[in-house]
């Protein structure tokens, strides 16, 4: 159980990503925070990453590992795919 609210976590998140986003600019990519809800950090991946075969890893093995080693190892981060943004709207109703 992560004993943080989100609004708690989003400056924290926010700082985190910042130490990604230049490893993806170097590969021609990106990512936006969406925002977060109970837990789960939702992004959205832009430029070379949106769509690329790695992004998968990317994810998990990058930006969640980032923020499971500055914030809490129970985080999680799910990718909403353009146009889904619907996704991050209805989690947890």
């Amino acid at each position: 159980m992560i004993p943080f609210s989100d609004e708690e976590l989003l400056p924290a998140v926010e700082k985190s990503l910042e130490k990604i986003k230049p490893m993806l600019a170097l590969d021609g990519g990106g990512l936006t925070l969406l925002g977060i809800k109970k837990g789960h950090v939702f992004v959205q991946l832009q430029g070379a990453c949106q769509g690329c075969a790695s992004s998968g890893q990317t994810l998990k093995y990058g930006v969640e590992r980032q923020l499971r080693i500055d914030i809490h190892p129970e985080l999680e981060v799910i990718n909403i795919l353009p146009g889904a943004e619907y996704e991050f709207e209805a989690f947890g109703e």
